[in-house]
């Protein structure tokens, strides 16, 4: 489907459960369009599995630039634009159910700036956070329920200075970390989705439309 956002149209595809009504809609983020990133990739598909298994719905896209989205890229500036017009298409096509979002790498610096400041927004996944090429010091400041996953080998997040940042968050925020994973989260894709899964069913557990 193609999904109108401010100047631009954005490809997506939403997978809601099929055995009720979502308890609420999560958006998905993929990494750098740059690097061959997609809403096809598998960590945000994997991710995006989690979360229907949670009951939500998942809404994966492309940025612009990327696929059929039309528009070009613009390093994370115009792209949080197409965060915020999804999201605000996710309200309209669900009225009064709350939001998640989640990003994976450039996705999780994109998305995550846009989820901190939207009151709608009520839970925060990031995966991959590539600290050592972007700032997340942003972070520190948000008090919304928040999972971050990483890698023990992760090239783009070592745990030194992923540490350091995790100890200036907040407390509704957490890290695990998968044991042997990379980046790319290489065999230990189901891990992942699990956590994703359990992260948001717990969070919107109960949750009435």
């Amino acid at each position: 489907m193609m999904i109108a956002a401010g100047e631009v149209e954005l490809e997506a595809a939403l997978w809601e459960p099929t055995d009720r009504f979502p308890r609420a809609a999560a958006l998905l983020c993929h990494p750098h369009p740059l690097y061959s990133g997609t809403m096809n990739n598998r960590v945000i598909y994997r991710a995006a599995k989690g979360a229907v298994e949670a009951g939500l719905s998942a809404l994966r896209f492309n940025f612009r630039g990327v696929g059929a989205s039309t528009g070009t890229y613009d390093k994370g500036v115009a792209e949080r634009k197409d965060v915020a017009g999804l999201l605000d298409w996710l309200q309209q096509l669900y009225p009064g159910l709350p939001l998640a979002l989640a990003g994976f790498s450039f996705g999780s610096w994109v998305g995550l700036q846009v989820a901190c400041h939207d009151p709608r927004i009520q839970a925060l996944v990031g995966l991959g956070l590539p600290v050592t090429t972007y700032d997340f010091e942003f972070l520190i400041d948000n008090d919304k329920p928040s999972l971050f996953i990483i890698g023990t080998r992760d090239e783009f997040c070592p745990r030194e200075a992923m540490d350091l940042l995790a100890r200036r968050l907040p407390p509704a925020s957490s890290v695990r970390w998968v044991e042997g994973a990379d980046h790319l989260f290489t065999r230990r894709i189901d891990q992942v989705q699990s956590l994703v899964r359990d992260f948001l069913r717990l969070r919107f557990e109960g949750q009435r439309p």
